[in-house]
Formats: C-alpha cells, sequence, structure tokens
C-alpha cells in the first residue's frame, strides 16, 4: 500500500527530509503481520520517543505558562492534556486517520479502539519530528496542534481528578468509597491497555480503558460521575 504524505506535510508545515521516518510513524504493527514482506518498521519505539519529548515540552509549557499554579495542578492539567482522548482529538484535527497503516481487522475499528490508535500515532510522529528535524521543530509542532487544548481543559474542568471527585460524592451519596478492579489486559507487554471497572457496594457502576491501570481508573471515574449525574456537582 503506497500513501503520498506530502499533502500532510504541507499541512503540518513540516517537510521530512527522511520519508522513511515518517512513514513508520504511522505504520500500525497489525499492518505488518499482513505485509511480511513489507520493508516497513512498526512505529512503537518512535512512540516511546515521541511520549517523552511530549511530556518534556508539555511540562516546559505549562511550567511557564501557569507561575501561580502548584505542583499538583500542573500535573493533574498535563495528565489531561496527554491523555489518549485529548491526543487522539489532536490527532484527527490534522486528519491523521487518513494516512493510517493498519490491518483490515484494526482499520474497521472505531471509538474508543481507534482513540488510543490515533494518540499512539501521533506521539509516534512527535518522534519522527524530533529525530528528523530536532527539538525546536517537535515543539512547533507541538505548540501549533496541542498547546491550544489546555485552555479548553482548564475551562471545562477536566483536568480535575475523577478518581477524587467521585470518591468524594459516593461518600457524600451513598456513604460508600469506590473500588476498582482490573476487568481485562489486552495486548502485548510493551502495549497493554487496560480495561478497570469501577464498584460501588459489588456493584459495577461503569469501566475505563486506557494504556495505564491509572488511566483507566480515572476514565471509569469520569464515567461513573456521568451515569451518576454527578459531574457536575
Amino acid at each position: 500500500m503506497t500513501i503520498d504524505f506530502s499533502k500532510f506535510e504541507k499541512n503540518i508545515g513540516i517537510i521530512f527530509k527522511d520519508k522513511n521516518i515518517l512513514r513508520q510513524a504511522f505504520t500500525h504493527r497489525s499492518y505488518l503481520n499482513e505485509h511480511r514482506d513489507s520493508e516497513l518498521v512498526h512505529n512503537e519505539r518512535l512512540e516511546f520517543l515521541g511520549d517523552a519529548v511530549l511530556e518534556l515540552i508539555v511540562t516546559e509549557h505549562l511550567y511557564e505558562k501557569y507561575p501561580d499554579s502548584t505542583e499538583g495542578e500542573l500535573t493533574a492539567y498535563r495528565s489531561a492534556l496527554v491523555n489518549a482522548i485529548t491526543m487522539a482529538e489532536a490527532a484527527s484535527k490534522i486528519e491523521m486517520n487518513d494516512y493510517l497503516l493498519l490491518s483490515k481487522g484494526e482499520a474497521k475499528d472505531t471509538g474508543r479502539a481507534r482513540q488510543i490508535i490515533l494518540a499512539n500515532t501521533i506521539e509516534a510522529l512527535i518522534g519522527a519530528i524530533f529525530i528528523d528535524q530536532g527539538y525546536e521543530v517537535a515543539k512547533y509542532f507541538i505548540s501549533r496542534n496541542i498547546f491550544n487544548l489546555i485552555e479548553k481543559i482548564i475551562e471545562e474542568k477536566t483536568w480535575l481528578d475523577a478518581k477524587s471527585k467521585f470518591q468524594e460524592q459516593a461518600q457524600d451519596y451513598e456513604s460508600v468509597t469506590p473500588v476498582y478492579k482490573t476487568v481485562k489486559e489486552d495486548g502485548p507487554d510493551h502495549d497493554k491497555q487496560f480495561t478497570v471497572g469501577v464498584y460501588l457496594n459489588n456493584n459495577k457502576i461503569a469501566e475505563g480503558t486506557g494504556k495505564s491501570k491509572q488511566e483507566a481508573e480515572q476514565v471509569a471515574a469520569d464515567n461513573a460521575l456521568k451515569i451518576k449525574g454527578w459531574q457536575t456537582n
């Protein structure tokens, strides 16, 4: 499968020196399972690098932008900004979905599964930009496509710790402390996806999925707040 990335490069304002590393950023492991003769390499190593580059640049930005915020608040802002939902939104806005190299099965997935793939791919893209163009261009890309989302996060208070909020509301309304249990784990060790359920009095209220148990718990708590109608209290 041949995809022309020139339109995408113009769209993001970055022309790659090494076109292969750009293609690698969009190559999901599942694609190679169906194209074993391909000389392409999947994007997981780039994702690992991009995740670290993203966290550093976002941390630097938040530290400078919010001088009066505490360490805990800055950590919460950062977590909300780089989670799978926000990163998938950023990836969708620059039409990364049109360039994904996926297996036929993965290509049919939508919803949360596609969100995770998009989030991982934009991190891989950041890693590719860092290798091909350097730190300042990676910072340019992140500032142009991701920094602007922090205003919405703070305005809508989506940075608040959902677990803490759900526990507070559960104790106020039902005098019970939520319990979190891992429902399932999917994927290889280096790329696991966790699904966690949140329970009140042994009744499962909601589930959440994430790249770590902590992220999955936060998503489950946020979903539980919505189900209970407590998210605006």
